[in-house]
């Protein structure tokens, strides 16, 4: 564990006590902080007091007292409206801070360490992973985590030389002050989220805060797919940041870009992307130039970076091929809690048996009309069913099913009748998971379970 030692002597909050927050409170009474910790749930309070966590409701303390408030992600710190202990916080002038700004301050983060920080509406882990991946087998030390996996503070210190790679979300990036990455990466901005950054303005602004106070020699990667990572990409380079913008589907003359299944950087083609099984797709051909364009601005040599692309495996639930049977593939891309993300693996393949649906976001599916053509049938789940059956009626054939259950059967039936082409039983539901399931990760593998027990699945 890394030690959070910047409080020492000193009283701190801790609020939201999941893994962040229970992080965030052993390394800071490790550090020598007296806490007061609390969370609204009592279970998470159990838990917490399981694991050795000092309890205090923190609407009866004496904020006067107190240092500094460590809020967990998943806290509203400013909108639809601060929660009430940030308001308390704020009442008493106390700074409130996450779990990345305890790591920026620790005396256990060396000199000579550096950190690569990612962000995205969509492809953020398996950027991240793949990042953490290539440098590992370029020999460089290197730890992972942050919104992925490992909470920051749970991390074992790296020795000088050694690179961490964090998955931060619009979240963290709120709780942020000091902390500024060596690469920061942004692969793009899509509707999401707007509830807690109020509006797609305040969604963009987070997302730029990445960058804010990067030094000349700290690199900017940046999608300028869309307009609003292109625009502010225009804003980067117009202050005369380390700008290397990325891009899919044109060559840039500077940058990383991809098209034709190439990557190219500055304009020289790089490596096959195609001959990538477990990263298949447009939408992974950015993941791969957002990677490589992470170590490239960490000083790593071309030919060191492709020498791990082949020995990737890829990421649970993100277009997660978890079996096949005879000419059938199964493909788990839970992780699809929104149409743009659903859109990656729709655009992936030609012949698709579609499972879709759940707790339904904003905005539904009408924007992957484009992909109607490559699903032969969708079978349709949860409580977006009946919108996504109104949707798509007319266009693509569909069966409201109810239940990941007999979705997987009956697509697993269909598909095995198919004579055209290779088809995919592809679960990329476009909404979340909490109408049926606890989390994305438990329909992903319950999806992965319904599959094996058809029988005769091969690996």
């Amino acid at each position: 564990m890394i030690v959070a030692d910047s409080f020492k002597g000193q009283r701190v909050a801790v609020f939201g006590l999941a893994k962040t927050g229970i992080s965030a409170a052993r390394s800071l009474a490790l550090g020598g902080a007296t806490v007061l910790a609390w969370d609204d749930k009592p279970a998470a309070r159990d838990k917490a007091a399981a694991e050795g966590v000092a309890l205090a409701d923190l609407r009866a303390a004496d904020w006067s007292g107190i240092a500094a408030l460590v809020l967990a992600p998943g806290v509203p710190l400013t909108h639809p409206e601060p929660h009430d202990v940030v308001k308390l916080a704020r009442a008493a002038q106390v700074p409130v801070i996450g779990d990345m700004e305890l790591f920026a301050c620790s005396s256990q983060r060396l000199a000579g360490t550096r950190v690569v920080m990612i962000t995205g509406t969509n492809g953020k882990s398996t950027t991240t992973a793949l990042t953490a991946h290539l440098l590992a087998a370029a020999g460089v030390p290197v730890a992972v985590g942050g919104n992925l996996g490992t909470a920051v503070l749970d991390l074992e210190p790296l020795p000088a030389g050694g690179v961490y790679v964090f998955e931060i979300s619009s979240y963290q990036i709120d709780l942020i002050d000091t902390l500024v990455p060596d690469v920061a990466v942004l692969l793009n901005i899509t509707p999401d989220h707007l509830d807690r950054h109020g509006g797609m303005a305040g969604y963009v602004a987070v997302k730029e805060r990445l960058f804010r106070d990067q030094r000349p020699d700290q690199v900017a990667i940046v999608g300028i797919d869309d307009e609003f990572s292109a625009g502010i990409a225009d804003r980067i380079a117009a202050r005369g940041g380390d700008l290397r913008p990325l891009a899919v589907g044109q060559v840039l003359d500077a940058g990383i870009s991809a098209r034709d299944g190439t990557l190219y950087e500055d304009g020289v083609a790089r490596f096959d992307l195609t001959a990538l099984p477990r990263l298949p797709g447009a939408h992974n051909w950015q993941n791969v130039g957002a990677a490589y364009g992470a170590l490239r601005g960490l000083g790593l040599g071309a030919a060191a970076i492709l020498a791990g692309l082949d020995t990737f495996p890829g990421l649970a639930h993100r277009m997660e091929q978890v079996g096949s049977r005879g000419p059938v593939r199964f493909v788990n891309d839970s992780k699809a809690t929104n149409a743009d993300a659903a859109a990656k693996a729709l655009a992936a393949y030609d012949r698709i048996y579609w499972i879709a649906g759940g707790k339904p976001k904003a905005g539904g599916i009408t924007t992957l009309s484009a992909f109607w053509p490559r699903i032969a049938r969708a079978y349709l789940i949860g409580e977006a069913a009946e919108d996504f059956a109104a949707t798509l009626q007319g266009h693509v054939p569909a069966v409201i099913t109810g239940t990941l259950e007999a979705a997987v059967a009956a697509a697993a039936r269909d598909a095995a009748a198919d004579r055209d082409g290779a088809p995919v039983v592809l679960l990329s539901p476009a909404c979340a998971s909490f109408d049926q399931f606890t989390s994305f990760e438990a329909r992903g593998d319950r999806f992965r379970a319904l599959v094996q027990s058809l029988g005769e699945v091969a690996a």
